[in-house]
């Protein structure tokens, strides 16, 4: 089932990509369009290729075949620590923070790669590299701003809950003004109301950054609440696209979620 929603214009297109470790396929010639200003939520049962896909999108994977567009150009002759550059950020599974550090420095982490002075000029401490600090200072604290952080500007992220330190992170990946989020599995370890200010949280982002957003999650009734499209794979293939009814109601995505009856609910 394709979708049938309104044509945007395309953040990314996933043409074909198969990716295939040894002998095992985890990817088979998947296709679809991340379009400008959306949020796509990408499902599958466990094994489904969501991960995989995910990684090779972000430049961790290397596919074995396909092309994967950003803005209209190809990015597989790029590597993961350009891809800020590009105007794509992502965030992990596993939080990646530093616990010791507080939040702004955690957030700061994410201008690491675009700041414009050279290394030996912030090591010299010359002027053009203080003017770069006080910059990114001023970037990090409007994030921290947007995403309800500042007033945990100066405490430890190890100090914070669960939840909060999710939104840090997200903050780290907003502070290099992408243009594609990448959200892998924000909602893990959440609670009922934790997730429920995640989806608003994910639509004010969206909506106040002008972002496109790719989400990889398992709880489904977050992905169908908060999607303008989703994405089912399964075993590796694509085997719905469509708006978040449309692909509720597919009878393939229901199939492949047999095992997990109250998977679909939403």
């Amino acid at each position: 089932m394709e979708s049938c929603a309104p044509s945007f214009a395309a953040v990314a297109e996933i043409d074909s990509v198969s990716m295939r470790f040894g002998g095992i396929t985890a990817l088979s010639s998947v296709s679809f369009r991340i379009p400008e200003g959306r949020i796509v939520g990408l499902i599958g049962p466990n094994g489904a290729g969501k991960t995989t896909l995910f990684n090779c999108i972000s430049r961790l994977y290397e596919p074995t075949s396909g092309d994967i567009r950003v803005m209209g150009a190809s990015i597989l002759q790029r590597s993961a620590h350009e891809m800020t550059r590009l105007g794509v950020a992502r965030t992990f599974q596993n939080l990646a923070l530093y616990p010791s550090m507080d939040v702004t420095e955690n957030v700061l982490v994410g201008l690491h790669g675009v700041l414009p002075s050279s290394r030996l000029s912030r090591t010299l401490g010359l002027p053009s590299a203080r003017r770069a600090d006080v910059e990114a200072r001023r970037k990090v604290a409007e994030i921290l701003a947007a995403t309800g952080l500042s007033s945990f500007a100066t405490r430890r992220v190890s100090e914070l809950t669960y939840a909060t330190q999710k939104r840090v992170e997200i903050a780290r990946a907003l502070v290099c003004a992408p243009r594609l989020l990448m959200l892998d599995e924000p909602a893990g370890g959440l609670n009922q109301e934790e997730v429920a200010a995640l989806a608003a949280f994910i639509r004010t982002l969206r909506d106040s950054h002008g972002l496109s957003v790719l989400l990889v999650e398992h709880h489904l009734n977050l992905v169908m609440t908060v999607s303008d499209q989703v994405v089912a794979l399964n075993f590796g293939q694509k085997i719905a696209d469509g708006t978040p009814q449309q692909v509720q109601a597919d009878p393939t995505v229901q199939t492949a979620y047999l095992g997990e009856p109250d998977a679909l609910a939403a």
